[in-house]
């Protein structure tokens, strides 16, 4: 593992089975006051939109709470979705964010849609919104905002002046990647979405990266999906909750999270080879296998940064792995 590897956070605000949105979002207050005490660097939360499994639709509002329930974390959206927004209202809640918190705020941009097709309509977004060429336009304008100019522009995003927070891009193919590397932006690669290709995004992103105002040399995290329990023979029982549900999705329905217990009755059949094409990508076992893996994915991919989402049904026990975890990299040399 790097010497300056870094631990952050990545938070669905889960909503498992049994419980409510409400819970899921208390959970991620919970959640980001340990992280906070315990070392993680940055925690960030997504926007999906009508996902039954995921609390959390607008990763502003949620920011804004977890950066004053908390003291030291820099806390971000992973990320807010361009298309779905104009760029001036995104600007306008970023930059009143970072004027709140100032030196605590990132906003991660990215450019799915962050539900099913239907959620385009209701969100009135229009057809072609996220094309390439679109992208690429209403990040080129999200970023003017930002900037200070001689002559102030008739339409301004009056709070972003002089409040620009750490604009990242995130991805998981190589168009997003070099769309960062062409700005000078930090890039976020979405490992535990797409292992197969994070490599080659990583690559894309430093070959094609040319130094900003704001970012001289490239700059990347990766986020990697993790469950670390006291033994591996906990960890992978925690984690059959997490194939269960990719499973369902296999077969075309779509489920919460569910508790080990039941996933453990409904994968019974299933031999070992087959349960891990269930979660790939995902990193399982006791801190030290976890740390070894980690290591590894950090050295491939030559990022100092993890970002860690852990999709466990029990809130207890997914605290615990976020404890056992960076109480091990904690003994790892810095």
């Amino acid at each position: 593992m790097p010497s300056t590897l870094t631990l952050s956070v990545l938070d669905t605000s889960p909503i498992v089975a049994g419980s409510s949105a409400k819970q899921a979002l208390h959970n991620t207050l919970d959640l980001a006051r340990l992280a906070d005490t315990t070392g993680y660097h940055r925690y960030w939360v997504p926007e999906h939109h009508s996902m039954r499994g995921v609390a959390c639709a607008e990763p502003a509002v949620l920011a804004g709470a977890i950066a004053a329930a908390t003291a030291r974390l820099r806390v971000g959206a992973g990320g807010a979705l361009l298309p779905n927004h104009p760029p001036l209202l995104v600007a306008e809640r970023w930059g009143m964010l970072t004027a709140l918190h100032p030196g605590r705020i990132d906003l991660g941009i990215g450019r799915a849609s962050g539900g099913a097709p239907s959620v385009a309509e209701a969100l009135r977004r229009p057809h072609d919104a996220t094309t390439a060429s679109a992208h690429a336009a209403a990040l080129t304008e999200l970023l003017d905002h930002f900037e200070a100019e001689p002559e102030p522009p008739q339409v301004r995003a009056v709070p972003a002046s002089g409040n620009r927070p750490d604009i990242w891009l995130l991805g998981s193919s190589g168009a997003s990647a070099r769309l960062a590397a062409e700005h000078g932006l930090p890039c976020a690669n979405a490992y535990h979405l797409n292992p197969d290709k994070a490599l080659d995004t990583a690559q894309s992103y430093r070959a094609a990266f040319q130094p900003s105002a704001h970012l001289p040399e490239p700059t990347t995290l990766v986020s990697v999906a993790v469950i670390c329990a006291d033994t591996d023979t906990d960890a992978e029982w925690l984690a059959g909750s997490t194939r269960m549900k990719t499973l369902s999705r296999h077969r075309g329905h779509r489920i919460q999270l569910p508790s080990p217990e039941h996933a453990a009755t409904e994968l019974a059949a299933l031999d070992d080879a087959e349960l891990g094409t269930y979660s790939p990508g995902l990193v399982i076992g006791s801190p030290d296998t976890v740390i070894r893996q980690l290591r590894t994915i950090a050295t491939r991919t030559g990022t100092t940064e993890l970002m860690i989402t852990t999709p466990v049904h029990d809130h207890e026990q997914r605290l615990r792995s976020y404890r056992l975890l960076i109480e091990e990299a904690g003994t790892c040399p810095r």
